[in-house]
C-alpha cells in the first residue's frame, strides 16, 4: 500500500483537512454549506504520494467521506508501477503527429470532420491517457496538500459530486497529448484539448481556496503552430459548468495560461439558468490570456481579485449570454499598450455591475469605458444584473486587496 497511508493526528498542529468553509463565505456556503469530508472517520484519513495511493484514497469517487492529503509530488502520468509514462507511451494503432497532420492537413482534407484511420487511433491513444489522468472527485470530500505538494499532469474532475473542497494544492500541467482538429471552428478551425487541471460537472457545494493552477512544465507558448494555428496542449485551469452551482473560489492564482476559468459551457444550455452561482475573491491572475472568467448564466461575485496582464493578453471579464457578474473592487496592473476598454469583452451579455476599480492604480469605470470603446461591434451593456451579493466576507478597498492578494494568495499560503 505504497503511497496511501493513515495519517497520525499529531502530524500537524493543525490540521487543515479537517477546515470547513466559513459560513457566509460566498456561493458555497448558502444553505448546508461546504464541509468536504471533514466528518470522515479515521479509516478514511489518508496521505498519498503516487498516483496509485490516490486512486485508491479517491476510491473511483465514492460518496464516502473522506479526508485525502497529498505530500510531495504526485504524476498522474505513471504506471502502476510508479514509472512514468510520455505521450509515445500512450500511442496506439499506428498514430503518430506526423501521419496524423498528414492525413488532416486543410490543403488537401478540406473541412470536412477527421476520420479514418490516424483519427480512430487518436481517439484510441487519448483513451489511454484519460485512463491515467482523469481523477473523478466524489462527494463529501476534502484534497488537500501538504506542504509543498504538487499534483501534475491530472484533470481532477468533480463529477455530479457535492460538498467538496480542493486546498493547498499546485495542480499543474494537465498536458494532452492527442489535440483533435477542428476544421470549421472559428473560421480557420483550431486545435482542441481535453483537459482541465480542475472541471466542475454538475457539481454543487464546491470550496476550492489556496490552490495554484498553471502549465507549468510545458507552456503552450512553446508548443509549435500547425495549420497555422496554436497547437494547444491545455484546456481550461479550470472550469465550472454544466449546471454547477454554489462555488467559492478564494485566495487562489492562476498563472502562465490562455483561457482559465469558463462558467457556463455553451449559449444555449438552458439547463445552466438558475445555477452557475459562483464567488471568486482574493485569487490572483497572472500572464492570463482570456477567461478570468468569462461567464454564461451564471451569478458571480468578482471582488478582491488582483490581476497582472501581459503580452498576449486578449480579454480579463467575459461577459456572456444571461450573465449576471457584480464585479467589484478588483485591481488590474496591465504594460503600456493594453488600454482599460481591453479587460471587459461581451459576447451576447446585457449587463455588468463594476465598482471600485483600479487600474494601474488609477479609479476607473469599466462599464463605462466598454460602452464608450466598443466601437459598436458589442451591445451596450446596463449596470442592472439583477441580484445583489449577501454572501461574502469583508470587501476591502481594491487597494487593500491588491497588496494582500500578492502575497497570500496561492499554494502554501494558508495562514
Amino acid at each position: 500500500m505504497l503511497g496511501l497511508l493513515c495519517v497520525p493526528a499529531h502530524a500537524e498542529a493543525r490540521d487543515i483537512g479537517r477546515d470547513t468553509l466559513p459560513a457566509g463565505d460566498g456561493w458555497a456556503s448558502y444553505g448546508a454549506g461546504t464541509t468536504g469530508g471533514a466528518a470522515a472517520d479515521d479509516a478514511h484519513v489518508y496521505t498519498v504520494t503516487d498516483r496509485a495511493g490516490l486512486v485508491r484514497a479517491l476510491d473511483n469517487g465514492s460518496d464516502t467521506p473522506k479526508i485525502i492529503r497529498i505530500a510531495g509530488t504526485v504524476d498522474a502520468n505513471t504506471d502502476d508501477d510508479g514509472d512514468h509514462l510520455d505521450c509515445a507511451d500512450y500511442a496506439t494503432g499506428g498514430y503518430s503527429p506526423k501521419k496524423y497532420l498528414a492525413a488532416y492537413d486543410p490543403r488537401t482534407w478540406g473541412s470536412a470532420k477527421p476520420s479514418g484511420p490516424q483519427e480512430e487511433a487518436r481517439k484510441a491513444s487519448a483513451a489511454r491517457q484519460a485512463e491515467r489522468v482523469v481523477l473523478p472527485v466524489g462527494s463529501n470530500t476534502t484534497l488537500v496538500g501538504l506542504r509543498g505538494a504538487v499534483l501534475k499532469g491530472a484533470s481532477l474532475q468533480v463529477r455530479n459530486a457535492d460538498n467538496v473542497i480542493v486546498r493547498n494544492l499546485d495542480l499543474r500541467d494537465a498536458y494532452d497529448c492527442f489535440p483533435v482538429w477542428q476544421p470549421n471552428t472559428g473560421g480557420l478551425g483550431d486545435w482542441k484539448t481535453a483537459y482541465d487541471n480542475l472541471w466542475l460537472t454538475g457539481a454543487t457545494h464546491v470550496w476550492v481556496d489556496h490552490v495554484t493552477a498553471s502549465d507549468k512544465g510545458h507552456p503552450d507558448e512553446a508548443e509549435p503552430t500547425y495549420f497555422a494555428r496554436n497547437y494547444l496542449r491545455h484546456d481550461g485551469l479550470l472550469d465550472i459548468t454544466n449546471g454547477s452551482d454554489l462555488v467559492t473560489v478564494s485566495w487562489s492564482r492562476f498563472t502562465g495560461h490562455d483561457k482559465a476559468i469558463l462558467i457556463g459551457n455553451g449559449d444555449t444550455v438552458a439547463g445552466d439558468r438558475g445555477k452557475l452561482r459562483v464567488t471568486l475573491h482574493h485569487n490572483a491572475f497572472e500572464s492570463i490570456a482570456q477567461r478570468a472568467p468569462r461567464v454564461r448564466f451564471g451569478q458571480v461575485h468578482l471582488y478582491n481579485n488582483r490581476y497582472e496582464v501581459t503580452d498576449g493578453h486578449r480579454y480579463s471579464v467575459g461577459v456572456s449570454t444571461e450573465s449576471g457578474i457584480h464585479a467589484e473592487n478588483n485591481a488590474f496592473h496591465t504594460p503600456g499598450h493594453v488600454e482599460a476598454a481591453d479587460l471587459v469583452k461581451s459576447w451576447n451579455g446585457t449587463a455588468l455591475h463594476q465598482s471600485g476599480t483600479l487600474f494601474n492604480g488609477y479609479p476607473v469605470d469599466l462599464l463605462a469605458i466598454h460602452n464608450a470603446y466598443n466601437g459598436g461591434s458589442e451591445r451596450d451593456l446596463t449596470a442592472d444584473v439583477g441580484w445583489t451579493p449577501t454572501l461574502h466576507t469583508k470587501i476591502d478597498s481594491a487597494a487593500v486587496a491588491d497588496r494582500e492578494v500578492a502575497r497570500g494568495a496561492g499554494a502554501g499560503r494558508i495562514p
